[in-house]
Parts: structure tokens; sequence; C-alpha cells
């Protein structure tokens, strides 16, 4: 069914009535009178395919219709393949959420936000449990502030009947924002690097000093024991 649509899309060859048309081809382009296009097409062994029927006059070209309905079906193949589905992912709370069940919630938005999904926070108020609605608020806040690096915020908090809903968009690649105890976190790692190697490199220089003083102890040691040789031989000719 698909095949038949893309191949009803475009007029070819003795479908083409217009009085004139313009050929595209890698030379440029020229507008002929239909009935030479056509003359074109039979003496290269190929079809007159109308690609732009509105533009004025009509645009074809000389190609194999076969080839022609190849390439368009795999263009739309790759357009659709680089298309990114976007879908809404909701995160539910209540109004007094304990802090395990926050951290649990807080991990799987992460995950979507971070493979490309919206992702919508509420919180539900049952009952009485609407007068919580500024509790309810701040801990939306709380959850678009721990979630900065990988999503921004669509939409601040806003209630809506029993509902107080936050809305998230995933950050594009490359434009991730620390936060600022990220950042502090990263410089005091950095600095401790430094100082490890700082104290690496002490203990290298004092264990070469080290490694030095016996092997001069050593020529020493061996320069006596020559002498004292060399006295005893002499000793002994006399």
């Amino acid at each position: 069914m698909k095949n038949d649509n893309l191949k009803n899309q475009y007029r070819i060859n003795e479908q083409i009535r217009v009085r004139e048309v313009r050929i595209v081809g890698d030379e440029g382009s020229t507008v002929v009178p239909t009935r030479d296009a056509l003359n074109m097409a039979r003496e290269q062994g190929v079809d007159l395919v109308e690609i732009s029927p509105n533009a004025n006059p009509p645009v074809c070209r000389l190609i194999d219709y076969s080839k022609f309905l190849y390439q368009q079906k795999k263009r739309q193949k790759e357009m659709k393949a680089k298309q990114v589905k976007v879908e809404v992912k909701e995160i539910r709370f209540g109004p007094q959420t304990d802090e395990h069940d926050y951290q649990f919630k807080l991990k799987h938005a992460k995950e979507f936000l971070e493979e490309g999904n919206k992702v919508r926070a509420y919180v539900f108020f049952r009952g009485r449990s609407i007068l919580f609605k500024e509790q309810g608020e701040v801990l939306l806040l709380r959850f678009a502030n721990d979630l900065e690096e990988v999503g921004k915020v669509e939409s601040m908090p806003s209630l809506e009947g029993k509902k107080m809903f936050l809305y998230l968009a995933p950050k594009k690649a490359g434009t991730k924002k620390q936060s600022q105890q990220a950042r502090d976190r990263e410089a005091a790692a950095e600095e401790k690097k430094k100082e490890e190697r700082g104290e690496r490199k002490e203990n290298t220089s004092a264990a070469e000093v080290d490694a030095e003083m016996p092997a001069n102890g050593g020529l020493l040691a061996n320069a006596k024991i020559s002498a004292d040789a060399l006295k005893k031989l002499k000793e002994t000719e006399e």
C-alpha cells in the first residue's frame, strides 16, 4: 500500500500533459517542450519523472523510475530513523512523600530525561491534603533543582484541580549545566589530586637520595679494601 501511494505521487512520461517542462540534472536545468523531453527520455532509455508539479513550468528529471522510487523510499527511511520520538513520562508524588520514595522517583526521572523524554511531575492532593499545597510546591521545586543537570523547567509548578504539575524537558547534549555543589566537589577532588601528586614527588626525591647513599658508601668501601690489599701485597714482596 505504501509503495502504491509513493507511485501515485508522481506523474511520469505520457501522464505529464503540460506544454513544457524544466529538466534538471547534474549539468543544470533547461526548459524544453514536453514532447522534446519525452523524446530525450526515450533516447536515453529512462523515464521523464515530474518531481515538482507546482513549479512554473513543472520540474522533471530524466531517470529510471524504479531507481527514482528506490531513492525516495531510502530517503524517507533515513529521515524517519533520524526523528526522535519524545515521550512524556509521569512522576506522581503525595504532598508528604518520604525521602526514600522521593529518591526512588528522582532516579527514574533522571533516567527518563537522559533518554530524551520529557517528565511531567505532579503532586496529587487527596481530600483535605489540599491544605498542604505550599508543601507540594516546595517538593516540586526541589525536584526541579535536583534534576537541573539533565533537565530544564518548561513550566513552573501550577495547581490544576487537585493536582499541581511541573513540566521538565531534557537538556541537549553539550549544554549540561553543573550545579554549584557539583562544581565545588570537582574542584576539591582536583585539589586533592594535586596534593597527592606533590607528596608522591617529594617521596620519590627522598627515595632517590637514599638510593644514592649506599652506592657512594659502597664505592668508598671498595676503594679502601683495594688499598689494604695493595699494602699487604707490598709487605709480602719485601
